[in-house]
């Protein structure tokens, strides 16, 4: 693998966004386009790269898209002493829409970056638009890791397999797991991810958060609860062939909590941002459009208008 190729990559996607400063923690952040706000929040092991095309497709359709890595991922940065569970990502959140002075916006959330958002939404239900789900979990309290991932949880293990995830390996993991085609990335696109997951820290901010999901019956009601919220509405937009969060389990616990929730699958797998970007800003723009006629006052018609 040609590291220049990599890093020419990395250095075009940092160029692509800023950083801004959110509780002393030097932040990441894409931001491009005008209109009405879209924040994407992203899970592991990924980052804001992983919205790159997301955010392009979400400009060209006139709104505002923005997208954040997460302290300790990416190209933000990982303080040793930041406690990295979901609640406190939540009003970190929270903190950088305030520090950038966002109001109202929609969300689009990932993988852990759902209970994430949910979270967040919980917080400021009033500003949130709309809420675009993508392969993600909702049932937190019950929820097992998939196989290749549980290694993370524990020391020694962990960093054990965190070592195997090389420029070499990778790919077998993303054609796997991650995409339908991986022939159609470019390899050093592919190849980026290592690189700007393990970055100075070599993935320990990584291995705090596998190791600290927030799994409790209180948080598990919150992420249900703005799930269920009948002020805005909710879609659902899933890879069918994800192996780590299987459409029949993990979508259908959304459908069973907002049962008229719209539901796209789509041929993809667990990253679907990297094939399924054209979709996913179209349906996104649907819904910003739905909003505007959006029948806040009866929350079975709520319902119904989804």
């Amino acid at each position: 693998m040609d590291a220049e190729k990599i890093k020419k990559v990395i250095s075009e996607h940092e160029a692509s966004g800023r950083y801004i400063t959110i509780n002393g923690i030097k932040t990441f952040m894409l931001d491009q386009g005008t209109g009405e706000t879209v924040f994407c929040i992203h899970g592991v092991p990924t980052s804001s790269f992983l919205y790159r095309k997301v955010v392009k497709e979400l400009k060209t359709s006139g709104l505002r898209a923005i997208a954040l890595d997460l302290p300790g991922l990416g190209l933000s940065d990982r303080p040793e002493d930041f406690d990295y569970r979901f609640p406190v990502f939540a009003s970190f959140c929270k903190d950088f829409l305030d520090n950038i002075r966002v109001q109202q916006f929609h969300l689009i959330v990932h993988d852990i970056g759902a209970p994430i958002g949910f979270a967040l939404a919980a917080m400021v239900s009033d500003r949130v638009r709309s809420i675009t789900i993508l392969n993600s979990m909702l049932d937190l309290e019950n929820f097992t890791k998939p196989l290749l991932m549980r290694p993370f949880e524990k020391p020694i293990l962990g960093e054990a397999e965190l070592m195997t995830l090389t420029h070499a390996t990778w790919p077998l993991m993303m054609k796997y797991a991650c995409v339908e085609n991986l022939d159609a990335i470019p390899k050093e696109e592919t190849a980026a991810y290592i690189d700007l997951l393990k970055r100075e820290d070599n993935g320990k901010a990584f291995l705090k958060i596998m190791r600290q999901f927030e799994q409790t019956h209180e948080f598990t009601t919150t992420c249900y609860a703005a799930v269920q919220n009948p002020v805005y509405p909710v879609q659902l937009i899933w890879g069918k062939n994800d192996p780590f969060l299987p459409y029949d389990e993990f979508a259908v616990q959304f459908q069973k909590a907002r049962p008229d929730v719209p539901t796209f699958p789509v041929e993809a797998k667990h990253l679907l941002q990297e094939e399924q970007f054209e979709f996913i800003a179209q349906k996104v723009k649907e819904l910003v459009l739905q909003t505007s006629s959006f029948n806040h006052s009866k929350p079975g018609n709520n319902q119904k208008s989804l």
